[in-house]
């Protein structure tokens, strides 16, 4: 990969490399919700959901879907659940393999 492929790549996991974002793309797995559901779901307040979510909306990962008064958000990028899901088996995995290890030490 060329240094601007490496560059847009790292941008991305700089979007993904927040715990609150993630516990907001975690909200949203099962379908599009407002603003009140993701807080209701992730205990973070409003300033900090709605600044989660400009982020990522702006990286395209989420978009947004105005509904009358209400504003729905919901994932467009199909990657980062799957993604997600194969770093943490992937970790998984690590922290099981070291405990094996230190139980072998014992």
């Amino acid at each position: 990969m060329n240094k601007a492929v490496l560059h847009q790549v790292a941008e991305y996991f700089k979007v993904l490399s927040e715990v609150s974002r993630l516990e907001v793309l975690c909200s949203l797995k099962h379908g599009a919700k407002n603003v009140t559901q993701i807080m209701a779901e992730t205990g973070l307040g409003q300033a900090n959901v709605s600044k989660h979510l400009k982020i990522l909306t702006q990286a395209g990962m989420v978009k947004r879907q105005p509904h009358g008064v209400q504003v729905y958000y919901e994932i467009t990028d199909p990657t980062i659940l799957p993604m997600c899901e194969l770093v943490s088996r992937g970790l998984a995995n690590r922290l099981e393999f070291q405990l094996q290890e230190f139980h072998s030490i014992l």
